[in-house]
């Protein structure tokens, strides 16, 4: 992954991808939607900051509404988006999850949560068949 690139380059490159769906192939993005090291703290359960809350929150609602534009375009977002993706490697794979969702078709919300404040764990996947 070119983190170089601009995010629309990685949404359009997981565009790209759709057709190994079809064959059967499952496509993962691993990563964390926020992803700040630098404002880690330590400690059992300590809580999220309200900027990670937000800008995940931000993510979940335009991952379940189809909305990808608002997920390409996050650096738009102000403050939250640059504290939350301060750099941009762990949140790319999320565009290529996103590129792969089928008009009409429900994103799955396997993981959701934070840790140390400011790494969030939301992990999403869309396609997979009921179990």
């Amino acid at each position: 992954m070119d983190a170089t690139k601009p995010a629309r380059f990685h949404y359009e490159l997981g565009r790209s991808l759709a057709p190994l769906r079809d064959e059967g192939v499952l496509i993962v993005g691993s990563g964390n939607v926020v992803h700040n090291l630098m404002l880690m703290r330590r400690g059992e359960g300590v809580p999220a900051y309200d900027w990670a809350r937000r800008f995940n929150e931000m993510a979940r609602a335009a991952l379940a509404s189809g909305k990808h534009q608002t997920l390409i375009e996050f650096e738009r977002l102000g403050e939250d988006a640059r504290l939350s993706v301060p750099t941009p490697e762990h949140y790319l794979p999320l565009l290529y999850i996103a590129a792969l969702q089928a008009e009409g078709e429900t994103m799955d919300f396997i993981v959701d949560g934070y840790e140390a404040g400011s790494l969030g764990m939301l992990t999403t996947a869309a396609g997979m068949p009921a179990s």
